[in-house]
Order: structure tokens, then sequence, then C-alpha cells
């Protein structure tokens, strides 16, 4: 019983956080492309990591073009590989209207998710999306620019999971952030709403 109000009070915690971080309303220059704004200060900054091929990438390396970033780890079975899959179908649905974006997916659980853990899963669910991964301290940092709050259960043993926040965020060229979205915003709502800030960000 005891292990079951940790988990909650754990989840609590990190969803009052995000709260915390992300309720509110602001000025928002696509506001005609529907969505939310954000509160709380900026999004995105300087960071550094590990792709899936072992070289060490920033946010300049990373934000050519217009890109979607989600933070997760590889082994969550079920929100992290249906939120993948519906960014992956996004980016397709984004090419087929001639728009390149990239596709980020940045581990919160460094300690397993290697380079080469990285690049097994995101092969098996698109060719263009990319793993990140670092050390701790490299991935806490990207978390933080990015106002991503995470928590390992550790205590679980070997299978633990990690608590996270399941935003998609959508950056443009020189790592400016644009908009977020949400679990319940499909790969069509996604698309139709990063192609509309795409387009008037120029």
């Amino acid at each position: 019983m005891s292990r079951i109000l940790a988990v909650v009070a754990a989840l609590v915690a990190v969803f009052f956080l995000a709260w915390q971080f992300w309720l509110g309303t602001g000025t928002d220059e696509f506001a005609s492309c529907g969505g939310g704004s954000v509160a709380g200060g900026s999004v995105g900054g300087p960071i550094s990591l590990i792709d899936e091929t072992g070289a060490a990438v920033t946010d300049v390396d990373l934000f050519k073009k217009p890109a979607l970033v989600y933070f997760g780890f590889t082994f969550c079975l079920d929100v992290c590989p249906l939120d993948n899959v519906r960014n992956a179908e996004a980016m397709d649905i984004l090419d087929e209207r001639g728009i390149e974006i990239s596709s980020y997916f940045i581990t919160v659980d460094p300690a397993r998710d290697t380079a080469e853990v990285m690049a097994d899963y995101t092969d098996n669910i698109h060719p263009a999306l990319i793993g990140l991964t670092g050390s701790e301290d490299q991935v806490k940092a990207a978390a933080d620019a990015y106002r991503t709050v995470y928590r390992a259960n550790l205590d679980q043993g070997d299978f633990y999971t990690v608590d996270h926040m399941t935003f998609t965020y959508l950056m443009l060229p020189g790592g400016g952030f644009a908009d977020f979205f949400k679990r319940d915003d499909t790969a069509d709502a996604l698309a139709a709403r990063a192609a509309c800030i795409i387009g008037v960000a120029g």
C-alpha cells in the first residue's frame, strides 16, 4: 500500500509542476494557427546531447529546420510509442505537403537508453526519427531547458518506470520555440497546426 501511495504522490508532484509551468496565457504570434500559449518564461535553449550514432550534437546542429521534440524513454510500454508514432505520422503528412521537419526523441532514462538502444528503438518507428541521449547531467539540462519534469522510480528494480511529461514541442530554425502539442492532438491536427506556424514564421 505504501508503495502505491508513493507512486501516486510522485505522479501528483510531476503533474503539479507541469501545471505550474504551463498553465496560463500570454502573447502568441501564432495565435491564428490555434493551439495554446505558454506561460512562465521561455522554452528551449542551449543543449548538448549524443545522437543515436554516438556523435555529440547541440541545439545548433539539431534545429536547422523545424523540428518536433519529445521526451520519454524506450522502456515506456504505452505512452511513448504512441506519441512517437503520432509524431512520425505527422512528419509524413508534412512531407507530403512539401514541408521538411525533423523529429527528435530525447530519453529521460540515459542509464538504460544508450545511443545503440535509441537507434534500435527509433528505427522501428520511422527512419527519420532521431534518438538523443547523453549523461545524466546532459539529459537533465535539456529537460530543464524545455521545462520537462521527470522522475525515475528506481525502487522498482531493473524494470523501473520513469514518470515524465508528454508534451511534444515544435521548434523553429535557430532553436526558437513555437508551440507544444498534447497527447490528444492527432497526427492530422498536429501537422495542420505545425504547417500553419511554419507558414507564418516564413
